[in-house]
């Protein structure tokens, strides 16, 4: 495989039937901290902010920061970790997961892959269904026992949610804290007053927090920056209708990568363990440049805006005081990259 291994793992050189690539092993350091996150979410009553804490207390870091619950969230889903045994085929199963291997594959030492099929729903870490799940040629780290528990908890858990919808504020996900990067949540006292407050902060008290940012104002502050930048952009690019080839090769280019993934998914039925760690290694190659053409199709989408995307803007910007909460998140979203946020300091990163 290629790429960066997923935490607790470490990448090895190897040679398989003459090929040379690379094996994931466990680091032991880290392997230690993932087992104590699944451990400690296993428990009923442990909770995201429960870890994160105790990490913080215990100086414990992960790649070198503060754990945030974003990246527990994401870790204790994957099955990576998980040791493939008839208990974990038959929850995918259940689940609706298209399961590659043949139950007798499942013998509990290994770990597995979870792929994207093409018809996953858009809630895709709560619901398992149309996904791929391979097993994969590492040892696995945790028992299917803890990490059915956890994953079972997880998909229960009404807390957190990824992908709901905010509805403080139309800045959520682009106000970041001035001095840690983390998110800013908007927060109300019980006199009323809205605020901003440093999330990092709020769970680990791992960042001294942005000082007292009044929301509503904020808001204001960012919406008259709005319109002065969008201003600016109209008069240097109003009238210009670029189409950038750069941008249809990458599309072209992502199609065949998709399809590629597709062809091989195709070849893990029935493989000997030879073909399943080529598969596999070719799929983590195929999947991590995937991302890349992701990344640069959303970059050069945010550079060639179009005249229909300018309308719509200049229509939300013209009529603030009356569009809804959905269509001023849609106009931060056309104009604003990220907003890093203090009391004394704001830096706004523009999409245009």
């Amino acid at each position: 495989m290629s790429g960066q291994a997923p935490y607790g793992y470490q990448l090895e050189p190897t040679v398989v039937d003459g090929i040379r690539t690379k094996k994931m092993v466990a680091d032991p350091a880290a392997a230690d901290h993932v087992r104590l996150m699944f451990e400690m979410y296993a428990e009923p009553g442990t909770s995201f902010g429960d870890i994160t804490r105790y990490f913080e207390e215990q100086g414990i870091k992960i790649y070198g920061k503060s754990m945030f619950r974003t990246f527990l969230s994401q870790l204790l889903r994957n099955p990576v970790y998980a040791q493939a045994d008839l208990e974990l085929y038959e929850f995918f199963k259940n689940q609706g997961a298209a399961i590659v291997n043949d139950a007798s594959d499942f013998a509990g030492i290994n770990g597995c892959y979870l792929y994207q099929g093409r018809d996953v729903k858009e809630d895709k870490d709560r619901c398992l269904k149309d996904q791929i799940l391979v097993i994969a040629p590492h040892e696995a780290l945790i028992s299917s026992d803890i990490w059915l528990k956890c994953r079972k908890k997880l998909m229960t858990n009404t807390t957190f949610q990824q992908g709901r919808k905010p509805k403080n504020t139309w800045l959520a996900g682009k106000i970041k804290c001035g001095h840690c990067g983390y998110a800013l949540k908007a927060t109300r006292v019980p006199s009323g007053a809205g605020y901003f407050r440093c999330t990092k902060r709020t769970e680990n008290k791992g960042c001294p927090g942005c000082g007292k940012i009044h929301k509503d104002e904020f808001e204001q502050f960012v919406f008259m920056a709005m319109q002065e930048k969008f201003k600016d952009f109209q008069i240097l690019h109003g009238k210009e209708e670029k189409v950038d080839p750069k941008l249809t090769a990458y599309q072209v280019e992502l199609a065949q990568v998709e399809a590629e993934i597709e062809k091989l998914l195709d070849t893990l039925t029935g493989a000997n363990a030879t073909l399943l760690a080529y598969a596999n290694k070719k799929i983590e190659e195929l999947d991590t440049r995937r991302q890349t053409i992701s990344k640069a199709i959303a970059d050069l989408s945010v550079e060639t805006i179009s005249p229909q995307q300018i309308k719509k803007l200049s229509y939300y910007l013209d009529n603030w005081n009356s569009i809804d909460f959905d269509d001023k998140r849609k106009a931060a979203d056309g104009l604003v990259s990220t907003i890093k946020a203090t009391s004394d300091r704001v830096q706004i990163e523009w999409k245009i």
